[in-house]
């Protein structure tokens, strides 16, 4: 592990939210203002689909190897930062212990991390989980259909959002984002961390 601090550590930005709340858009939008590498979910996620069913065991191992390695190498890279998305259940311990672990090699090198929650009513993230960027980099979600279910199944089944059990919180961000332009969730993030 190398000395380090946070001007010289990359930071770790993880966007939580449900499926279709604008993660990965307003990730990217960060990513430009800011020269930060977007990581969005589904990177790792299309790979392994080619070859295991989402939610089955080698699945969950191939796709967890492959973000904590990931994590490892920027944690000790020069990178100014990564913007991680991912959809976290907040009534599954395991997701929060996950989402935790995947910092860990930002926090052991003494980066700064920070967490951006983004919430928008079911009928926009519906609209959304349409959208053009949405199924040019999610291959997965081009089956409307399915998409749609697995959405409503999702917020049927668990809480994915925190209902500001973590407001107050100097590394956290919760955004409604259900009338906002990606533009403004991103000026108002980079403001409210100051990132550069």
């Amino acid at each position: 592990m190398r000395e380090a601090d946070e001007a010289s550590s990359p930071t770790l930005l993880c966007i939580v939210g449900p499926p279709a709340v604008g993660k990965m858009t307003v990730g990217d939008e960060i990513a430009k203002r800011t020269g930060y590498k977007l990581f969005h979910n589904h990177l790792s996620v299309e790979p392994v689909l080619r070859f295991f069913d989402f939610g089955s065991e080698p699945f969950g191992r191939l796709v967890g190897e492959f973000r904590r390695r990931v994590f490892e190498e920027v944690a000790e890279s020069n990178l100014p930062g990564l913007i991680f998305t991912y959809v976290c259940a907040f009534d599954v311990p395991e997701d929060l212990a996950e989402l935790d672990g995947y910092a860990t090699p930002f926090r052991d090198n003494g980066s700064r991390i920070l967490h951006l929650e983004l919430s928008a009513t079911q009928e926009v993230r519906l609209e959304r989980n349409q959208g053009e960027l949405r199924l040019a980099e999610k291959p997965s979600k081009r089956d409307l259909t399915r998409s749609r279910q697995h959405l409503l199944d999702a917020d049927a089944r668990y809480r994915l959002n925190s209902n500001g059990e973590f407001d107050g919180r100097a590394d956290y961000l919760r955004i409604d984002n259900t009338a906002l332009s990606p533009e403004a969730v991103a000026a108002r993030t980079i403001e409210h961390f100051g990132l550069p």
